[in-house]
């Protein structure tokens, strides 16, 4: 079980009243369809997959019930030419590879201006060298390994393709294939000479590798980094921020930001566009979510309808 996730849980029902916030964990692969799709549940928040989604939506949709969804993504981050390659390059290296790459609103792919494309790539590969990587219990290390086999086993079946077909590795490399009891340790990677059409690109990596793609002018850069099914986060990244967050309005995201990428402030609604999710969390239209909104008129002046 996610011992994490159950020990805020138990500290709220120290306060909460008995059966107000229940946790179940079960090894039955049925027990999501069940909730989804039993009578007695009347709103669903889900948080996971794309795919997993389709499936919640497909089983609250027998009832009816009322759904939120925060899925996947692929977001982008556009580098615009008037950035210092060596000042922006650890921000840009930390929202995307944070948790070693595990958010879902992590950078997935970095849209860099081909006049500093080349400097780009080298800071990038250089904060990569600086930073501490291993067992998540040894001391200062930041970034540790991913989460599970299966994923462990994706992240590197998209680095191999990315490299069959021409991709640099920066830094980093193809792990060796998982193995029993080895753990599953998956050095940052950063990806030069990478375009769309390979599933680096496109697809939702989730893991510790981005590749990092030059574009010439900024409308091919906002329709490149639109040209996906997902829409949950994006960034821009400038030294002139008026201009940035022009930028910023005509990417099709939930969440953009400006000089930063992945940054929840509290009480503010997150939620994704596109097969990102539908509706949100957080701020007042979070709660909303779990309101059900009900009109009652009463027609005022002289009862008509009484005895007396």
């Amino acid at each position: 079980p996610p011992f994490c996730a159950l020990g805020g849980p138990r500290l709220y029902n120290e306060v909460l009243p008995p059966g107000v916030l229940n946790v179940i964990c079960s090894s039955d692969k049925d027990l999501g369809r069940h909730l989804v799709e039993h009578p007695g549940v009347d709103k669903i928040s889900f948080t996971g997959s794309t795919a997993t989604g389709k499936h919640v939506l497909s089983g609250a949709a027998k009832t009816l019930k009322r759904v939120t969804v925060e899925l996947g993504g692929n977001d982008p981050a556009i580098v615009m030419p008037d950035v210092d390659p060596a000042k922006v390059a650890p921000y840009l290296f930390r929202g995307a590879l944070g948790n070693s790459g595990q958010v879902c609103m992590a950078i997935k792919r970095i849209f860099c201006h081909e006049s500093i494309y080349d400097e780009l790539c080298a800071e990038l590969a250089n904060v990569a060298a600086g930073t501490k990587f291993g067992n998540g219990m040894d001391k200062d290390v930041v970034y540790g390994p991913v989460n599970n086999q299966m994923q462990y086993d994706k992240v590197r079946e998209l680095l191999a393709d990315a490299v069959e077909q021409g991709a640099e590795v920066l830094c980093g490399g193809i792990p060796p294939a998982s193995k029993p009891g080895q753990g599953f340790l998956f050095p940052p990677v950063v990806l030069k000479n990478v375009k769309e059409g390979v599933r680096i690109v496109d697809e939702e990596q989730f893991g510790p590798v981005v590749p990092v793609i030059p574009y010439k002018t900024t409308e091919e850069a906002i329709q490149r980094a639109n040209a996906t099914t997902y829409g949950l986060g994006a960034s821009v990244w400038s030294g002139d921020v008026d201009t940035a967050a022009d930028v910023a309005a005509k990417l099709v995201a939930g969440t953009t930001w400006v000089n930063d990428h992945g940054n929840i402030i509290d009480g503010a609604p997150f939620g994704g566009a596109k097969e990102s999710g539908i509706g949100h969390e957080g701020g007042e239209e979070g709660l909303l979510a779990f309101m059900q909104l009900q009109v009652v008129k009463v027609k005022k002046g002289q009862a008509k309808f009484s005895r007396l």
